[in-house]
């Protein structure tokens, strides 16, 4: 090889690596400096209040996020149960009976369009279609809008798990003549469960601090309330109102929300990635 092109293509090897450190270094610095700001201001919210007392009235001490936390619990919990079924069930039927189907490119196609979409736009599909038509927001509104936004990431990443299962798997049951919905439920499902779960617990991150779609659908309740027919305190909407509000108390109950969304969210993905990080191999 002439020396020349080969220092050349060193040369720029070289200048691409440094670049790709420097924007990695920059990344790394905003980010840290997001997460200490964060951190120092949301522990210092922390108390014993936060946790057993409601949201405060404009202009009053003290005060909690009781009700916020409460409510965000059973949005996304509720919001879980409906998509992860959902979910697991279209991407069993995308990577098992729909490499020939039109109706799998249509549900894809859909399924691109939903990961693509802001947020704000499910939220108001879900105002339109339901919001609007009963006259008050609710509970149900922010479940059905939140699991639309955790139906595709639940979908694509179930059937992206179930593709990499070996051939040789699905042809072993097939010869020992099983079915092939059982094929698809208890070899192949079975045998990408780390990651369909990985999955579900990925969605589970996404929707927790989603703050659009719920200003239009479960709203917020400045009172403790289980009732989701009526609106529902939620803890990205107090913290979306609570930290562009004058009164001190708000905004430090805001630090604390968010620092407790950001814990739960890293939780997930820690353990998305260190108790369900089994490979598949041929």
């Amino acid at each position: 090889m002439d020396q020349n092109l080969y220092r050349r293509r060193v040369f720029i090897n070289r200048i691409g690596i440094t670049l790709s450190m420097l924007a990695m270094a920059m990344g790394l610095f905003v980010l840290l400096w997001i997460l200490s700001v964060l951190f120092i201001n949301g522990f210092k919210a922390l108390d014993f209040n936060m946790f057993f007392q409601s949201t405060p009235a404009p202009g009053t001490e003290g005060g909690g996020l009781a009700n916020a936390i409460v409510g965000s619990l059973m949005l996304v919990g509720l919001s879980t149960l409906v998509s992860t079924p959902i979910g697991i069930l279209a991407g069993v039927y995308l990577a098992e009976y729909g490499d020939t189907s039109w109706t799998a490119e249509i549900t894809r196609f859909m399924t691109d369009i939903m990961l693509s979409a802001p947020s704000i736009v499910l939220g108001l599909f879900v105002y339109a279609i339901l919001v609007a038509q009963v006259q008050h927001f609710s509970g149900w509104a922010g479940t059905i809008a939140l699991s639309l936004i955790a139906i595709p990431v639940v979908l694509r990443t179930t059937e992206n798990m179930l593709r990499l299962v070996p051939g040789s798997l699905r042809e072993a049951a097939f010869a020992l003549g099983a079915p092939r919905w059982k094929v698809a439920t208890m070899v192949t499902l079975r045998a990408a469960k780390s990651g369909v779960v990985t999955g579900v617990l990925l969605a589970l991150a996404r929707i927790s601090g989603e703050t659009a779609p719920l200003l239009f659908t479960a709203l917020n309740n400045q009172f403790f309330s289980l009732n989701m027919n009526g609106p529902m305190s939620n803890l990205p909407v107090v913290i979306f109102q609570f930290a562009l509000s004058p009164y001190d108390n708000w905004v430090r109950l805001a630090w604390g929300g968010a620092l407790l969304i950001t814990l739960t969210v890293l939780v997930l993905n820690v353990l998305a990635r260190v108790f369900f990080r089994e490979k598949i191999t041929s």
